[in-house]
């Protein structure tokens, strides 16, 4: 893979797939070119039988500035389809996809951590949602999901007033997982896609998928709709495996 690809991958460890933003010199900008070479990265960690956790960071000492303004006028916001900015603010993917986020995480980019499931942070990251000092709109889960992740006027006062805001305050409202030294944020993101694996690939994948199916709803519509994708795991020869694992006291052998 050429130095100069928008995104680069690498299997840093056997089944974790690492998606680096490759624009440092406007702090992993995201226009056109990196917003489809990311779809590509993570429809591969989709359809990759051998991959099971995905972590997405940015080159340079920083996660992600958001959408390349200079680009803009002339490209449009770089959504890919109906999956959203570079391919995953709207997407719906199966497999676990950590943000391990060094520097700024800012707009777009805030926006591509927020559609992870977890997120590492080090102690000097910092997070924003700057549109309304552009005249635009956090239009991509930044108004839709920071508000249900920290404190209602917290995130009101970010969206509306463009104030940014601390990784250990990130941490402190429960949205950062896990906080680092500085240059730290990957490895942390390492060692949780390490325990995400040693665990059932199908539960975890039904796990997030319930997670994502039943967000907003109330009790008894949330039941109905976990319970058909739920009740066959339990019938699954890893859950047997699971139960006799435990009884005999020694780690699962899993069936993959």
């Amino acid at each position: 893979m050429d130095s100069h690809d928008p995104v680069r991958t690498a299997e840093p460890r056997p089944g974790v797939l690492l998606v680096t933003l490759n624009r440092p010199h406007v702090r992993n900008a995201i226009d056109r070119a990196l917003a489809h070479a990311m779809d590509t990265a993570l429809t591969r960690l989709e359809e990759d039988p051998c991959l099971d956790v995905g972590i997405l960071t940015g080159a340079g000492g920083h996660f992600c500035s958001g959408m390349d303004l200079k680009a803009f006028p002339a490209e449009g916001v770089p959504l890919v389809a109906d999956r959203g900015l570079a391919g995953l603010t709207r997407a719906r993917g199966r497999k676990p996809l950590i943000a391990a986020v060094e520097g700024a995480a800012v707009a777009g980019g805030f926006e591509l951590a927020l559609a992870c499931d977890l997120i590492t942070a080090a102690d000097t990251a910092f997070f924003a949602l700057p549109e309304v000092a552009r005249g635009l709109i956090a239009a991509e889960g930044g108004a839709i999901r920071l508000p249900g992740r920290i404190p209602y006027h917290v995130a009101m006062e970010m969206l509306l007033t463009a104030a940014p805001l601390t990784a250990p305050d990130a941490a402190r409202y429960g949205l950062v997982n896990h906080l680092t030294p500085q240059g730290e944020a990957l490895e942390a993101a390492l060692t949780l896609a390490e325990r995400i694996q040693t665990h059932s690939r199908d539960a975890v994948h039904i796990t997030k998928q319930i997670v994502q199916d039943t967000r907003g709803l109330d009790d008894h519509t949330a039941y109905t709709v976990q319970n058909p994708l739920s009740t066959p795991v339990f019938t699954t020869t890893n859950a047997t495996e699971g139960a006799t694992a435990f009884t005999e006291k020694r780690p699962p052998a899993w069936h993959r």
